[in-house]
């Protein structure tokens, strides 16, 4: 189905952490066709800025239209959007792309997010039926942790030390010898990297979701490409469009 640019409410924004807001937005349908790993183009009311900035869904609130964004103040835009506030109105695009699949329920899913792919494993964690083990990395300030506790077993590791286990979250994972049948992450691509062969090593299926600066965010301008195993049958190239093919791939497909 062909997406269209739709003007919404702001319900609410918050501040959940140094550069990190919550922003509650009144979707209407489009929160029924909205899944996890999916997000958001938001457009910035200055003229000057013509691309959207993507922002991955956080949670989705069906019964009453409403969709959750978690972000990290990265740039000017970012910076507009953090200074809304409930009543305003903004112009959206999506839900884009593809999320996560489904894990059958007498699995273990390790659900793992670093920094600002945290906020995308949320959904996720409400979503999936099966055991989760939430595996949560972050440099220094915690966010949203809490809210993971009611989904599954929750561990944390920060850079320093101060919260949980020091260092990353491969290294909580190996140290506490953390285990499931698949894994789903979301993070920076060093995480990512580390963790594609992290589970080639275990030999389990691994899904990731790719982090990239997008453009038209529907796979028109090919801004958002990534290196994969196969040759596109149409263009005859390794490529895959984060924006429409992905952001979610089997860590198999993905050159990294």
């Amino acid at each position: 189905m062909a997406k269209e640019k739709k003007t919404v409410s702001v319900v609410s924004q918050e501040c959940l952490s140094e550069g990190i807001y919550s922003m509650w937005l009144d979707v209407g349908d489009m929160a029924g066709e909205a899944g996890p790993g999916q997000f958001l183009s938001v457009y910035s009311k200055d003229g000057s800025r013509l691309l959207p900035r993507p922002v991955s869904i956080c949670e989705i609130d069906r019964g009453r239209g409403r969709i959750r964004l978690v972000y990290r103040v990265a740039g000017e835009g970012t910076r507009e959007f953090s200074g809304w506030k409930a009543g305003d109105q903004a112009d959206i695009l999506g839900p884009l792309g593809n999320g996560f699949p489904e894990v059958s329920p007498e699995k273990t899913a390790c659900l793992i997010g670093g920094g600002i792919g945290i906020p995308p494993m949320l959904e996720l964690a409400k979503t999936l039926s099966c055991k989760k083990k939430i595996i949560l990395g972050y440099r220094d300030a915690l966010f949203l942790h809490k809210e993971f506790e009611p989904c599954g077993d929750v561990f944390i590791a920060t850079e320093d030390g101060s919260e949980g286990a020091k260092g990353n979250v491969l290294d909580l994972i190996r140290g506490q010898d953390i285990r499931g049948d698949v894994i789903m992450a979301c993070g920076p691509t060093p995480m990512l990297r580390a963790l594609k062969q992290y589970a080639a090593e275990q030999k389990i299926p691994c899904y990731l979701s790719l982090e990239e600066k997008m453009a038209c965010g529907v796979g028109a301008c090919l801004a958002c490409v990534c290196r994969t195993k196969e040759v596109d049958s149409h263009s005859n190239v390794r490529n895959r469009r984060i924006c429409k093919d992905g952001p979610v791939f089997d860590a198999e497909e993905v050159e990294l």
